[in-house]
């Protein structure tokens, strides 16, 4: 990836102090408590799941493990979502579940469960498997946004923090547009999947600010109040971080690598330097990451 100009002197102003800067990205049937206690050393947040809700979620789950996909398919999805969140009450770290639907009222369901547990119920509208898409749920919702918004004010209804996973280059969608029905559904966070476009992230970033400020419109600016950016894919160190800064993201998400604690350890630190108006290019290229 190649650095935007002009590059950030500074961490995003004023986050709450639950705010991440740097969270551990769901990875399916992988991303359970034991993930979570493994990964909160290095993260302020860590995303259980994905965990399909519905029948037809479930049911593109199965067909997913049927051709040798990881997947979480307890019998009871909430029940399992209650145990996993409350096995990690004194876990030194934010949680939150990334959840799948292809209706409405498991979403609720589940994001009632999370606020009890005080995590972010975060709503899957990235994840790209035909199985999913064709059972109307991932990716399908970012071509809906409508019942893409619907999802989010459900699941702000119930009292959880909220967030939406979504994913770049997908043909006829208009992420920034994505990014300004979740805000004004009253999403807390929007997770970017940046693939190879990072610079969208600065799209979404201003969409996402644009409709906090056009929501709020108090007459004290700095009252204002927009979604997160959280900013996904290739993070492994100094330099991915610093480009994410750059285009405008809050917080930088890792995926794959999370069970990996050297990537979360060198990403930790750049996360650092970026909370302390650090996060500088090294002139002798060292901060170079190099890809696992």
């Amino acid at each position: 990836m190649t650095a935007p100009s002009p590059t950030p002197s500074s961490p995003p102003a004023a986050p709450a102090a639950a705010d991440p800067f740097l969270v551990a990205a769901s990875l399916s049937g992988e991303s359970d408590a034991a993930w979570a206690r493994a990964a909160a050393e290095h993260v302020d947040c860590a995303v259980l799941g994905g965990i399909a809700l519905d029948p037809a979620s479930r049911d593109a789950a199965r067909d997913l493990v049927a051709r040798g996909r990881s997947e979480f398919l307890p019998e009871d999805p909430i029940a399992w979502i209650d145990r996993q969140l409350g096995s990690l009450a004194d876990a030194p770290v934010r949680l939150g579940v990334n959840v799948r639907s292809a209706t409405l009222e498991p979403v609720r369901e589940a994001a009632a469960v999370c606020a009890d547990h005080g995590a972010v119920c975060e709503i899957n509208a990235h994840c790209r498997q035909p199985e999913l898409r064709a059972a109307g749920c991932g990716e399908a919702l970012l071509a809906d946004r409508d019942r893409l918004a619907d999802y989010v004010a459900a699941a702000a209804g119930a009292g959880a923090h909220t967030g939406v996973k979504v994913r770049t280059e997908v043909e006829g969608v208009d992420l920034a547009a994505v990014a300004r029905g979740v805000a004004e559904a009253g999403a807390d966070w929007i997770h970017v999947d940046a693939m190879d476009s990072e610079g969208i992230v600065a799209e979404v970033a201003a969409a996402a600010r644009s409709a906090g400020a056009d929501a709020s419109a108090p007459a004290d600016a700095e009252a204002l109040v927009s979604p997160r950016v959280v900013a996904n894919n290739g993070v492994r160190g100094r330099e991915t971080v610093r480009e994410y800064a750059a285009y405008g993201a809050d917080a930088v998400s890792v995926g794959r690598p999370s069970d990996d604690p050297r990537v979360l350890s060198r990403v930790a630190d750049a996360v650092a330097a970026w909370r302390d108006g650090d996060l500088t290019e090294r002139s002798d290229g060292r901060g170079r990451e190099v890809s696992r």
